[in-house]
């Protein structure tokens, strides 16, 4: 099992899905309540739809391999991917008052003993070079080879927030909570995929530690670099939090 991949981030640490500080002052944030949930199956369509808006049309390597050409553009390999571990129920929504999705935090389990599925080939050819990455990312990373004492990770995939409601803290509850959870349900380690140079920046001021990173120069197929995402996405990391178990429990 491997992790999915981190949208642009920007300088306010609120979403994984913003590109670089905009040139032009963005409108305050809504004031209306939102409240966090977990997502269940009937929400995938709407999750989707959030997703194509504020996700997969500025995530680097889905730019670089010109996934989504066309504003109507969709690849459902990228979609049924992405919302694959929503059944492990350990995925968070944030929902306003009005019923809007305004932020996403996509989450998996990964467990030591889990027996790895044998992945079909995938017709999409650009999506498969993604994929191809991301398998090798996971077995260079070695999470459970590098910490033997860890038995279940919790697998952040995918974090996004509604581009007029950041500013209000959003990506961090759902971080939050998604700890909560991890704590509550045993996991030892949440675990952050990067693939953009501010997707990592932020997760590092939120106390997350890198324990392996691929140079997109040095990861090559058949001689040939694959991705050459424009500066300063150079690199895919992988962070680690450790789960400290609540002392109450």
């Amino acid at each position: 099992m491997f992790n999915f991949i981190f949208d642009r981030f920007s300088k306010s640490s609120d979403s994984m899905s913003t590109p670089s500080t905009p040139t032009t002052p963005l409108s305050s944030p809504p004031v209306e309540p939102y409240d966090i949930q977990i997502i269940t199956k009937p929400d995938v369509e709407k999750v989707i739809g959030f997703l194509r808006k504020f996700f997969f049309r500025d995530e680097p390597l889905n730019v670089n391999v010109k996934l989504l050409e066309g504003d109507d553009a969709t690849c459902l390999e990228l979609e049924e991917f992405s919302v694959k571990s929503i059944k492990d129920g350990l995925s968070l929504m944030a929902v306003s008052e009005s019923g809007k999705v305004v932020g996403v935090c996509l989450n998996g389990a990964m467990r030591r003993n889990d027996v790895e599925e044998d992945e079909e080939d995938c017709p999409n050819e650009k999506f498969a070079k993604i994929l191809n990455l991301l398998e090798t990312v996971d077995k260079q990373a070695d999470i459970f080879g590098k910490f033997p004492d860890v038995n279940s990770v919790m697998n952040v995939k995918i974090l996004s927030v509604d581009t007029t409601w950041r500013g209000r803290g959003i990506a961090k509850q759902l971080m939050d909570r998604t700890r909560d959870m991890a704590r509550e349900q045993g996991y030892g380690i949440m675990r952050v995929d990067c693939t953009s140079n501010f997707s990592a920046r932020a997760i590092a001021r939120l106390g997350f530690e890198c324990v392996y990173t691929l140079k997109y120069a040095d990861h090559k197929v058949d001689g040939q670099v694959v991705f050459e995402p424009e500066h300063p996405h150079t690199e895919v990391a992988v962070y680690i939090q450790r789960i400290v178990p609540n002392s109450n429990l």
